[in-house]
Formats: structure tokens, sequence, C-alpha cells
């Protein structure tokens, strides 16, 4: 699968996001990162909740790498992209990023997410129209 096409999501940057400086603390970051991608599966028509109550299944983070490149400051108006680097049976790679409004490159990340059953806490395939709607994306 190719690299699809880039979502974007805009966050601004609130004083719970920092740390007694006005820096973004890090793991706010985390929860950018996260919020953009549950915004994108929004986007596909996926609804997480419905999601878990029918089948069970549910999205989590496998494996995160994240290179911190310049930090945001309280009041920043940040973009977060995300964009589906590879779909495995169970699992999704993506390659995200957060810049400021001025362009500049503040963090670079890769996610693998895995469909998991969560009685069972195992990895499950994804269920066929969501892996449909993701390949279409």
């Amino acid at each position: 699968m190719s690299e699809a096409t880039l979502f974007d999501w805009p966050v601004r940057v609130y004083w719970e996001d920092t740390d007694a400086g006005g820096v973004v603390y890090h793991a706010s970051y985390l929860r950018f990162l996260e919020r953009a991608r549950t915004e994108w599966l929004r986007k596909l028509g996926v609804d997480q909740l419905a999601l878990k109550e029918n089948t069970g299944l549910g999205f989590m983070v496998h494996r995160m790498e994240i290179d911190f490149l310049r930090p945001a400051l309280l009041d920043d108006e940040l973009t977060v992209t995300v964009a589906v680097k590879e779909r495995r049976s169970a699992s999704i790679l993506f390659t995200q990023s957060i810049t400021r409004a001025d362009g500049t490159a503040l963090i670079q990340a890769q996610v693998r997410a895995a469909c998991v059953d969560l009685k069972r806490m195992r990895p499950a395939p994804i269920p066929v129209d969501i892996a449909d709607r993701i390949a279409q994306a």
C-alpha cells in the first residue's frame, strides 16, 4: 500500500498542554497525535464506540517512534497530519507530523496501531469494511 493522502487536524496549544515555562510538555504531543488519528477514523465513518460495542474490537498503539524537532509554545496554532504508510491484516502503520502555522516542523512520528480483541487483549483482523475504507482513503 502506498502512503495515503494526508489528513490534517488543527490544534491550538492551551495552558494545560504546557509546562511552567509555556513549552508543550512531551506527553501532550501524544494526545495531539491520538486526536488526529481518531478524527481520521471518524472521517472514514468509523465510530470507535460502536466498533467496541458491536464487535469487541478496538485500536491500540503497539509501537511509536517520535522525533522531537522543535518545541511548540503556549497559544501556537498547530497542524497534525495522519497518513497510512502500511496496512497489515491486524495493524496500521501511520506516519504523522506536527507543524506550527508558520510551517516549522515540530514532530515527526511513526505509529503502529493494532486492532485488538478487547476481551482477550489479543490482535484481531481489522474488519473488512474498515479495511476497505482505509484502502480507499
